[in-house]
């Protein structure tokens, strides 16, 4: 009798769990067909830095006696905290990871997070799951849709890696391996990032818990690799999804079983996460939203004020950044002019034609803090068209308040605190370098970049009010572009004037290029009306809502 029951039950809930995934590809392609532009961006350039930052380091370090000497200064805390343990550091494959794995790793992790929440608990937040589900759309369908289009990027990217490692003839094993880590760890946050959208009741919620976890790993990992001997792995390194995709080593030891355990944590992530999706009510998330204040400041009821405690945890993560990478430039920057020759080549063309090349390595490394800070602005804009596609900024212009000053609020919060990033990255760049430089003198320096930010920021505003929809992603690919364009430009063997007519092409390298004025008063005019226009055709445009 009780295994009559048992098979009945089971009967029962095979129909059950088959209604719950009805309609599941036709989830996925609508899915893919929304974020398709994002997609293609984060894939292509999380991708391409391989080629780039190969042939860059393959000019640095020609030589054994070269990478032989870079290992000698990756071997340092300061590297270890930043990029992991060197393990590898005197060959080409090895130096590629030290200088480009941890990037992409956590990049990778970033996009998981925001796109599973995109895709979920905004959806859900905004009614469009709802809607979708009023029709044949079964329960788990679009959940489990957005955890395949997620993992499927991780896999792509994954795969793009491993081919591109093998182009550049690196060896076949460490190249699989080095994909594989880099996958393993976006697809370990799809995983937690599914979690953190059962938890929270909001979007703003959901990224801001992923990127929490996501930041508590990354500094266990960084805790771990401080505390090592030399090469060898502390046991703190394995209470981390990174430290386990770390500890894989790419062009190395080459171990495949971490992989393994990135995978079990993905899938038990989404397992849990749908498994808390059956049991709590559409739209709310399992940890209670904290109660705030009985009344609101007379700051916060500004359009300034609300728009500065919407982004106050985002500004808080940035700022925490800038103080880590300041500090850890400023760490190398001795070392790394000591080992580049100034008659290579690659040399001369990665750190400009100045004889001093301390100043040169400087110089880049102020150039670093402007990319971060400009980071940092597209980001905080960014919520002025999160708020306007979620039906949230209706409400806020049905009274007094004007299109253009709600829009300027947000716009002075990713401003000034792009300038702030700025000054506190390029202070503590010259402050921890040993006497190279003043923290005063790389302060300025770096703020030099405020204008090549603006000009960002402008370019944003003018596609918020034209070109809505894709406006974000846009300013994203042009973002990369002049990104990778005043890196790697000469490089690339173009031009100066293809050069100089970026944003952050434009600025001056200081200390190692003589200052000009005009190229930053040209920036800012062009940012001006661009932001002009922008604002003026947001105010009389139709609000879009996803």
């Amino acid at each position: 009798m009780s295994t009559a029951t048992a098979r009945t039950r089971q009967a029962r809930r095979s129909p059950a769990l088959a209604a719950s995934l009805t309609g599941f590809m036709i989830a996925v392609l609508f899915i893919a067909r929304r974020n398709w532009l994002r997609l293609l961006i984060w894939a292509a350039v999380l991708a391409a830095m391989i080629p780039v930052v190969y042939d860059s380091q393959q000019q640095a370090f020609p030589t054994q006696a070269a990478r032989d000497a870079y290992a000698q200064v990756a071997n340092t805390p300061a590297v270890a905290a930043m990029t992991g343990l060197p393990y590898a550091a005197g060959s080409l494959g090895g130096i590629l990871v030290i200088k480009i794995w941890m990037t992409l790793a956590v990049a990778l992790a970033f996009a998981s997070v925001f796109l599973v929440t995109r895709n979920g608990r905004a959806d859900e937040e905004t009614g469009r799951t709802e809607l979708l589900r009023a029709s044949v759309l079964g329960r788990h369908a679009y959940s489990l849709a957005n955890y395949a289009v997620a993992s499927a990027l991780s896999v792509v990217v994954g795969v793009l890696i491993s081919v591109l490692c093998l182009a550049v003839f690196l060896p076949v094993t460490g190249s699989l391996l080095m994909g594989a880590s880099i996958a393993g760890t976006g697809l370990a946050f799809v995983g937690i990032s599914a979690i953190c959208g059962q938890l929270s009741s909001t979007s703003r919620g959901a990224n801001s818990l992923g990127v929490a976890v996501l930041a508590v790993f990354y500094f266990i990992r960084a805790g771990a690799d401080l505390q090592s001997d030399g090469s060898s792995t502390t046991a703190l390194s394995w209470f981390s999804p990174i430290g386990w995709a770390q500890n894989m080593r790419a062009f190395g030891e080459d171990n495949w079983w971490p992989l393994l355990a990135l995978l079990a944590l993905a899938m038990a992530g989404c397992a849990l996460a749908l498994l808390i999706e059956t049991n709590r009510d559409l739209g709310m998330g399992l940890l209670p939203e904290r109660r705030g204040a009985a009344s609101a400041s007379g700051f916060l009821t500004r359009p300034v004020g609300l728009a500065l405690r919407l982004q106050r945890s985002s500004l808080l993560g940035w700022l925490a950044g800038a103080v880590v990478a300041g500090a850890f430039f400023g760490g190398v920057a001795k070392a790394m002019s000591t080992l580049l020759d100034p008659s290579n080549a690659w040399a001369q063309a990665f750190v400009g034609s100045t004889g001093n090349m301390l100043n040169g390595v400087l110089s880049i490394f102020v150039l670093f803090n402007g990319m971060l800070a400009g980071a940092f602005a597209v980001q905080c804009l960014s919520m002025a068209s999160a708020e306007e596609a979620s039906g949230r900024l209706e409400p806020q212009l049905a009274g007094a308040l004007s299109r253009s000053g709600w829009l300027g609020a947000h716009v002075l919060v990713a401003a000034l605190g792009s300038g702030l990033m700025l000054v506190i990255g390029g202070y503590l760049t010259g402050a921890a370098s040993a006497g190279a430089a003043s923290g005063s003198d790389l302060a300025l320096a770096s703020l030099a970049y405020w204008p090549a930010v603006l000009l960002i920021l402008g370019l944003q505003l003018f596609l918020h009010g034209f070109v809505t929809r894709h406006g974000v992603s846009i300013t994203w690919a042009v973002y990369g572009v002049s990104v990778m364009v005043a890196m790697f430009g000469e490089l690339f063997s173009l031009s100066e004037r293809a050069i100089k007519s970026t944003p952050f092409g434009a600025v001056p390298r200081l200390p190692a290029e003589a200052f000009s004025l005009t190229p930053l008063l040209v920036l800012i005019a062009i940012a001006v009306v661009l932001a002009g226009l922008g604002i003026r055709r947001f105010a009389t445009r139709d609000i879009v809502q996803e």
